[in-house]
């Protein structure tokens, strides 16, 4: 009799629970608001648990529309949150707006600098882990030369990425977008380097272009489609169609023809 009666327990718990919605992402102090229909016995409501970090809420949820407090919690901002709404057979609820759980650009630079070819920078106020892009302002443009995840969590981080300087000065800075779009920009930091101007062999070549030392570099055709791009003393041109093409290195921006 007891071997039957938990069988029929099995039965009814797995005829009632159907799935899981999970989301999980960083508090940003906005709660979730979730579409319920009813369920399909027409009994009651589609949603019957929903848990915030493996804990129960005590949100009233049996209606067609109802709001998951996370404020009750008590996270920080940029804490991470993993909510799990579990629902009956038959029907599905709609969560109408995950990406208030997006991590966001909202950090403030403290300190930055360039010391020993690295770029080092100070932060607080993340809102989530997103990753930072180093950019430095190379022919008239900026120019990503790295990235550093960020660590999104509450406090003071502190990161650093190795640069490649060029001759002349050099400016930098980190920024951060988000899923909106958003932009968020360090200061620029201004370092001058004490070092000879790279040069170009020849600016006619069939086989090989040839610097006095390794630099940054970027090919394009007369299109403006980027052909190469790279990190090097030497580049090979032999597969390339003749004509002229656009390059960029060191700090200039000029012409070569392929023979």
């Amino acid at each position: 009799m007891r071997f039957l009666w938990i069988f029929l327990f099995c039965i009814l718990t797995s005829s009632v629970f159907a799935g899981e919605i999970e989301i999980n992402g960083s508090y940003q102090g906005d709660n979730l608001y979730v579409q319920n229909p009813y369920a399909e016995s027409g009994v009651g409501f589609c949603v019957f648990e929903v848990m915030v970090n493996g804990r129960t809420t005590t949100d009233e949820i049996n209606s067609n529309s109802f709001e998951i407090d996370l404020s009750v919690f008590r996270f920080a901002i940029g804490e991470s949150v993993h909510v799990l709404i579990k629902f009956k057979e038959g029907c599905e609820p709609v969560v109408i707006n995950p990406e208030v759980l997006a991590p966001r650009a909202s950090f403030k630079t403290i300190d930055i600098a360039v010391k020993n070819d690295q770029i080092i920078w100070k932060t607080n106020h993340e809102a989530g882990s997103l990753p930072y892009i180093v950019e430095q302002y190379r022919w008239n443009k900026w120019v990503q030369v790295g990235e550093v995840a960020g660590k999104g969590v509450p406090g003071t981080h502190q990161y650093s990425l190795p640069v490649r300087m060029h001759s002349g000065e050099n400016r930098f800075r980190v920024r951060q977008s988000d899923h909106n779009r958003k932009r968020q920009l360090s200061p620029e930091v201004v370092v001058a380097k004490n070092k000879p101007e790279v040069s170009l062999a020849s600016m006619k070549v069939e086989n090989n272009l040839v610097f006095s030392e390794p630099t940054l570099y970027e090919i394009y055709d007369i299109y403006g489609r980027i052909v190469f791009k790279g990190y090097d003393d030497t580049i090979s041109v032999q597969g390339l169609e003749r004509g002229e093409y656009y390059l960029n290195f060191d700090n200039r921006m000029s012409v070569f023809t392929k023979q």
